[in-house]
This record gives structure tokens, C-alpha cells and sequence, in this order.
């Protein structure tokens, strides 16, 4: 037989059962599909990652001391400061407070006790007002500075510099307004109220810190700088290596790459899984045509068709249905790749 006959009389043959063909086809359609589209949701969940640990800047260093008996006082910030290739310091304290304004209440603030130089360490800015001053701190004065979604959801258009909201039942003058600028390494800085770290003891909280980040003049000496820090928590503060952890961008961005890798392949295998059950469903409904095209098999014979005309035939049809399953699900695939960076699908 003719390649062109062989070609005409399988395709002749796909049409004619199209519901098995189709339903075929969905198999491979839903298993490339999955492939690229969950592979796709994790890159972006890394790259989403990656663009929030480089905003805060490749300058930032994080101290965290996990043992609630050797905490910093606000006094041990300035010795810190003085460490070789330290510019700035800032603490920063995560508080639970009761924020409303009249009968308006809040309840997905994040109050963060901090100081003056919290703004410039963390490449925030203010849309109006002023920052934390060291004045604020010395004399725990009652203000705060409101994250755009809070000062909307709080005043409307109304503008909030010189009013006060509410904190445990409790007047805070507000003295900023943050920029706009979304979620940044999970905090949402649009929902942030801050407050001077001395005044945290008027909501229930000690003045006591576990977390601070650090400015560095010089980025070429960082991992120098790391190695000072890590020495002065560990001989002055007397702190166990076991208890604290200095990290820099550079090695959480190196941490966000090895989760990737190993998410990618996870979730690369989990999809493979639909791409093996949709070859399979291809062999099986190719060997249930074979069994059932017996008598028509017999007849070509019969007319001299070869072993290996009738083999190819076959192997035509599963080749369409293939080419064709492969062709959708790339589109299906890239489509809801595209949805999901859009609308900023991460895992």
C-alpha cells in the first residue's frame, strides 16, 4: 500500500469513532497540560519569591535570636551599630493589638514595634508625615504610622495626619502614612501600623528584641560582616549558635533556588503521572481498535496488504492522536500559565 493511502485510511478511521478519539486524546491534553502549567505556577512562586527578598535590598542583613532569655535590650542596638561595616539598625517586634476607629474596627493590622531607622533600612516610604523620631522612643510617645490599606479602611478620604485610632482601647496620634507597596516576604506592608518599640509595653508587650535587620556600608564585605555579628552575639551576648541566626539576602535567595529545584521536580513528577495514564489510555484504546478490527485486518491480508503496511496504519493513528493531544495540551498548558502569572497563582 501507497504511504498516502496508508495516511487517508487512518485518518478515515479516527473520524469515524471520534468520541473515542476525543476522550483518547483528553488523557494526553490533561497530562501535558498539568506538566507545564504546575511546573509554571512553581517558577513564578519562586520568581514572586525572589522579587520580594531583593526589595528589601541586598544590603540587609536579618538577626534572629530564637531564645526568649538572652533577648537584646533597645541599649545593645547602638553597640551593634558600632561594629565595623554597620551603617544602620533597626528592631522590629510584631504586636497583637485591638485597632478601630469609632465604630470602625481592623482586624488584619500587623502592629510592628520599631525605631527611627526602620524606613531606611527597609527602602520603605511615606506617602505624607513623618517618621518614628528618636524623641518618639525616648518618651514612648503614643503615635504611629499607618500602612495605605489601614489608613483607607480607618479614615476613608479622610486624612488621617493628626487623628487618632484606637490600640488595646488606647489614643495613638497619627503622625505618617506609608506608600502603597503590596506584600513583601509574606508581610503585607499595606496592613502595617507602626510604633515606636518603647511604647510596646503599653499593649502587653515587653521592650525586649529577638529581631533586627542591618544595614551594610559595603555589600563587597558582607559575608566579613556576618562572621562580626555572629561573634559578638556569641562571645558578648553570650548566646549559643544554636539559639540566633545572621542571614543575608544572597543566602535566602540561595535557599529560595533550592526549594525551586526540588518543587520543580516534585511537581514535574506529580504531573508526569497524567502523561503516563494518557499513553496508557492511547496503547489501550489502540489495542481494543486492533481487537476489534480483526475481520477488517483479515480482508486486507486477503487483498495483499503486507504485516507492515497494516502495522504502520496503526501506528498513524496513534501518531494523530498523539501529535494532536501534544498540540492542546502545550496551548492548555501555556494558557494556564498565563492565567496564573496574571492573577498571581503561587503555590
Amino acid at each position: 500500500m501507497k504511504l498516502i493511502q496508508i495516511i487517508k485510511i487512518a485518518f478515515k478511521n479516527i473520524i469515524s469513532n471520534k468520541l473515542r478519539f476525543i476522550l483518547t486524546m483528553l488523557g494526553l491534553v490533561i497530562g501535558i497540560s498539568s506538566v507545564i502549567a504546575l511546573v509554571g505556577i512553581g517558577n513564578g512562586s519562586s520568581s514572586e519569591v525572589k522579587t520580594q527578598v531583593q526589595a528589601l535590598g541586598t544590603d540587609i542583613l536579618t538577626i534572629a535570636i530564637t531564645s526568649t532569655e538572652n533577648s537584646l535590650s533597645y541599649e545593645k542596638l547602638e553597640e551593634i551599630k558600632e561594629l565595623s561595616n554597620i551603617k544602620e539598625v533597626t528592631p522590629f517586634k510584631n504586636i497583637s493589638a485591638t485597632v478601630n476607629r469609632g465604630s470602625t474596627t481592623v482586624t488584619r493590622a500587623s502592629i510592628i514595634g520599631t525605631n527611627a531607622s526602620y524606613l531606611e533600612v527597609t527602602n520603605t516610604k511615606l506617602e505624607t508625615g513623618r517618621t518614628i523620631s528618636v524623641i518618639d522612643i525616648e518618651n514612648k510617645s503614643k503615635v504611629c504610622i499607618l500602612g495605605k490599606d489601614i489608613a483607607t479602611s480607618l479614615f476613608r478620604l479622610a486624612d488621617p495626619l493628626g487623628q487618632s485610632i484606637k490600640l488595646n482601647g488606647d489614643n495613638y496620634v497619627v503622625i505618617g502614612v506609608l506608600e502603597e507597596q503590596g506584600s513583601s516576604m509574606g508581610n503585607d506592608i499595606d496592613s502595617n501600623i507602626l510604633i515606636p518599640i518603647t511604647t510596646a509595653k503599653y499593649l502587653g508587650s515587653d521592650t525586649s528584641i529577638n529581631n533586627l535587620y542591618t544595614k551594610v556600608e559595603d555589600e563587597n564585605r558582607i559575608q566579613r560582616t556576618i562572621s562580626s555579628l555572629e561573634n559578638y552575639v556569641r562571645t558578648t551576648l553570650q548566646i549559643s549558635s544554636d539559639e540566633y541566626s545572621v542571614t543575608s539576602q544572597d543566602s535566602m535567595l540561595n535557599a529560595v533556588d533550592s526549594i525551586d529545584n526540588t518543587l520543580s521536580l516534585l511537581l514535574g513528577g506529580i504531573a508526569s503521572i497524567s502523561l503516563v495514564v494518557g499513553g496508557i489510555g492511547v496503547m489501550n484504546v489502540m489495542l481494543v481498535s486492533v481487537t476489534e478490527r480483526t475481520k477488517e485486518i483479515g480482508i486486507r491480508k486477503a487483498l495483499g496488504a503486507k504485516r507492515s503496511d497494516i502495522l504502520f496504519q496503526f501506528l498513524i493513528e496513534a501518531l494523530v492522536i498523539s501529535i494532536l493531544g501534544g498540540i492542546l495540551g502545550i496551548i492548555c498548558g501555556i494558557l494556564a500559565r498565563k492565567y496564573s502569572n496574571q492573577n498571581r497563582i503561587y503555590l
